[in-house]
């Protein structure tokens, strides 16, 4: 069995080309980038998303040419872009459960994340476990791998590239998706402000009393029962962001 050079840099060019892009999403998506996972699982995890789309990725260019250094570039940032935007409506959540701890108090309960070794708010860390879960639930893992796949067909690799329109559209969406935090957090915080409202009453009311006291062990006891029915929302707050997200990853990639 012989194997002639041309094929053999043909196929090894698409196997590249591919690895830009699977490896500049994979350093910028949740769950894909998390620490906790073993580095030889995420290379692995890699190694078998290139082999899947490299048939997707031929092209004829010089490997280590200037040209073919600048395509591998480019690959890596189209594909961290849309790892980027994945990675804001993550946060945009985890933002709201922040807002939702420092409303009844737990700003200062702070633990450190499995997945980015820092420290993190305590709620800003249950959130983004719930909607790493709801993300796996509902088939996401599954659906950006498509979106990798339609991405070389829709913008091959020494074609096109991301240009500053796509960049700015980013920083822009990143203000509209952190807005979304906002909803997530509006039911419990809405419930918090009212019993802080009540306190203030009570202190006008009462002056002699030491609010502190009563009302801090209330106003976490009150936080918790209005996080959990707050809850409710949170699939129908995710899905919203992430309809946002995918929207966004699709246009930057010409789809």
């Amino acid at each position: 069995m012989t194997i002639e050079l041309a094929a053999l840099i043909h196929w090894l060019s698409g196997m590249f080309w591919a690895l830009g892009r699977v490896g500049g999403f994979c350093m910028a998506a949740p769950i894909f980038n998390a620490t906790v996972v073993p580095a030889r699982i995420r290379g692995a995890l890699i190694v078998v998303l290139t082999m899947v789309l490299s048939p997707l990725a031929p092209t004829q260019m010089d490997l280590f040419s200037a040209a073919g250094v600048a395509t591998m570039v480019t690959q890596m940032l189209i594909g961290a872009s849309i790892g980027f935007v994945l990675q804001l409506v993550f946060q945009a959540v985890s933002y709201g459960g922040i807002l939702v701890g420092q409303s009844m108090g737990l700003g200062f309960a702070e633990m450190i994340s499995p997945t980015s070794n820092t420290s993190v708010p305590v709620l800003g860390q249950f959130y983004m476990v719930m909607v790493s879960l709801l993300f796996l639930a509902m088939d996401g893992h599954l659906q950006v791998i498509q979106l990798l796949a339609d991405s070389l067909r829709s913008m091959p690799p020494g074609v096109t590239g991301v240009d500053g329109k796509s960049l700015w559209a980013i920083v822009m969406a990143g203000g509209d998706l952190f807005a979304g935090a906002l909803r997530v957090a509006l039911p419990a915080m809405t419930a918090l402000l009212l019993v802080n409202i009540g306190f203030a009453a009570t202190s006008r009311a009462s002056p002699a009393m030491n609010l502190f006291a009563v009302g801090f062990p209330i106003s976490i006891c009150m936080g918790f029962i209005a996080l959990w029915l707050a809850l409710r929302g949170l699939a129908g707050a995710y899905s919203a962001l992430q309809a946002a997200g995918w929207q966004l990853m699709r246009g930057l990639v010409g789809l």
